[in-house]
């Protein structure tokens, strides 16, 4: 696989070629812009590193990431690349990995959550019984370690509504550290601690199966020594 390193500290790139650009998100950055931030998102600093190559580059984001969390994120370098992707992505993405530290221990060390989610007016997702108007949200989940006030989980997720992951955990009494929207009151680490890991796709042109990954970051494994 080929590597490249952005000379630009923020921009950490995990894997790039002509049709596809793979980035290691930080913590606390848009994926894209909103009516109140514009600029310094990811977006636009991977669309600033393609055009030092040629002017006339353009990227597409595939997928999001929400601002808190961190870890893998694919760009596509064409329009109908990022339509092929997003139009298969269920099909073409087989692996979709994150890990994250949650409040307390789950009595359960290996579960799968089946949920439907709905987003209110003051766009908070919350769980709901309404199968008709309610979105399907699947997602497994596996305690790696654990103290006695916080759990690592490894989490991978079948379907990608809007803050899956950290809705469900909630709804199931481990809210993620860090979570303060979705109930979590604690926040030793000063960020949302849920990083997308490991991301394998089938690749969209050349058909092989392509394994990205992200280490978990050091700030999480310090919580269990």
């Amino acid at each position: 696989m080929e590597k490249k390193k952005s000379k630009k500290k923020k921009l950490d790139i995990i894997y790039e070629d002509k049709e596809l650009i793979v980035i290691n998100k930080p913590t606390k950055q848009l994926c894209v812009s909103t009516e109140r931030q514009k600029e310094h998102t990811l977006y636009s600093e991977v669309s600033s590193y393609v055009k030092k190559q040629n002017s006339k580059n353009k990227i597409f984001i595939v997928h999001r990431l929400d601002r808190d969390t961190s870890g893998i994120v694919i760009f596509a370098k064409n329009e109908i690349l990022k339509r092929k992707l997003q139009d298969n992505w269920d099909k073409l993405a087989k692996v979709r990995e994150y890990v994250a530290v949650v409040d307390k221990v789950p009595k359960k060390k290996k579960d799968t959550l089946k949920d439907y989610l709905k987003e209110s007016k003051t766009l908070e997702v919350f769980v709901t019984d309404d199968q008709k108007n309610g979105k399907l949200a699947i997602t497994d989940y596996e305690v790696i370690k654990h103290t006695r006030v916080y759990s690592m989980l490894k989490i991978n997720i079948h379907t990608g509504r809007k803050n899956q992951i950290r809705v469900q955990l909630s709804n199931i009494g481990h809210p993620i550290v860090g979570d303060k929207k979705y109930k979590s009151r604690n926040n030793p680490l000063g960020r949302l601690a849920l990083h997308a890991t490991k991301l394998e796709i089938v690749h969209p042109v050349t058909k092989k199966n392509m394994i990205f990954e992200s280490k978990v970051p050091e700030s999480f494994n310090k919580m269990f020594d």
